[in-house]
């Protein structure tokens, strides 16, 4: 039984010789079989969401150690299991795009094959190996060849998520002196569509919010505009209100269909609450489109004159015209009517207006 143990250590020293690992678990020169101990090329994990789809690299980090690493502990033209120990891995919750290629959605041994001028980044179907020792070619469900480029100094190998953007990144591996990336890209459009789909199935389908939340989505993004009009009808229909009616009305108008889009604004506008209508007009005051604000503003009043923020309504349209003294004394309505966690941001306004400085501006 000894022996038999004896020889496994033997054939762990070996492999961790060939991993190229600074130092070996113990001082002896073996490395544990059976026993969950620290090692010294520990353990390390990155993780980077691309939209909704998590990419997650888990690997081992040798250090330089003062070795010479590039074509000598790492050689040139030789498959290289991209850390040490086990497989790298890399998980993807979603299918993607390596450098142009499409992945299918798994976890996947991470290899590489070094070169100096060029580098190949292999994604196997075997996830679950030691190494790349017994890597096998046939199992590959991707290569890709990229360019490494010079680095700063990183003692121990790291990856590292870099150039992020909303539908991709670059997931790069450092060690020594040398930097290799590869991006990763993600239809980040279909896999939410995908996701909001099976959600609607769920409790957000049984509420006007869930089905307004997918229609403007769509809307936010231009896409799958005819879905995102039917799902806002299904919100209306579930529940009569100025918000699901007036992200109908912006679908519509997106659409082109343009009557149809004012006459359900027109219904929106109608089913709005005071503070409704007061928050819509001010969003077209804050994206620079006054004009419309003060078109809308005195809509306010005509819900219920006695509101507090139909008060607020008026000093802003008081105020436009110059009328000082009628916008304070809305004002000061308005601070007296309006809830105690919202008065705060109303007295610096109530302030600017008495020093007479129009609060639009």
């Amino acid at each position: 039984m000894r022996n038999a143990r004896n020889k496994v250590l033997g054939v762990v020293v070996a492999l961790g010789c060939l991993a190229g690992t600074s130092s070996a678990q113990f001082k002896n020169g073996s490395q544990p079989t059976e026993l969950n101990i620290p090692r010294v090329s520990q353990r390390g994990t990155v993780t980077q969401r691309i939209g909704l789809t998590d990419i997650t690299i888990s690997y081992h980090r040798p250090a330089v150690g003062g070795r010479e690493i590039w074509g000598k502990i790492v050689p040139y033209g030789k498959v290289w299991r991209a850390g040490a120990n086990e497989n790298s891995t890399i998980t993807l919750a979603d299918d993607v795009s390596v450098e142009g290629k499409a992945l299918a959605a798994g976890t996947y041994g991470l290899h590489m094959i070094p070169d100096k001028d060029q580098w190949t980044i292999i994604f196997s179907k075997n996830s679950t190996s030691w190494g790349s020792f017994s890597y096998d070619e046939k199992e590959d469900a991707l290569r890709v060849n990229v360019k490494p480029h010079a680095d700063e100094q990183f003692e121990f190998l790291t990856y590292t998520f870099d150039d992020v953007k909303p539908d991709s990144a670059v997931a790069t591996m450092r060690w020594e002196k040398l930097a290799v990336p590869f991006q990763i890209s993600v239809d980040v459009k279909a896999v939410v569509l995908r996701s909001i789909k099976n959600e609607l199935r769920n409790v957000g389908g049984f509420t006007w919010a869930g089905y307004d939340e997918a229609a403007e989505w769509c809307l936010d993004n231009n896409y799958n505009l005819e879905e995102a009009l039917k799902w806002e009808d299904t919100s209306i229909q579930n529940e009569d209100r100025f918000e699901n009616w007036e992200t109908k009305s912006r679908i519509l108008e997106v659409m082109g269909r343009k009557d149809e889009a004012a006459r359900a604004l027109s219904t929106a506008l109608d089913k709005a609450t005071p503070v409704q209508l007061y928050v819509y007009a001010r969003n077209f005051q804050r994206q620079g489109n006054s004009k419309r604000a003060f078109e809308l503003y005195p809509m306010v009043s005509k819900k219920d004159a006695n509101n507090w923020v139909s008060h607020l309504a008026q000093a802003r349209i008081s105020s436009n015209t110059g009328d000082f003294t009628s916008a304070a004394k809305e004002m000061t309505m308005a601070i007296n009517g309006a809830p105690d966690q919202t008065k705060p941001f109303l007295q610096p306004l109530l302030k600017r207006l008495e020093a007479k400085d129009d609060i639009n501006k």
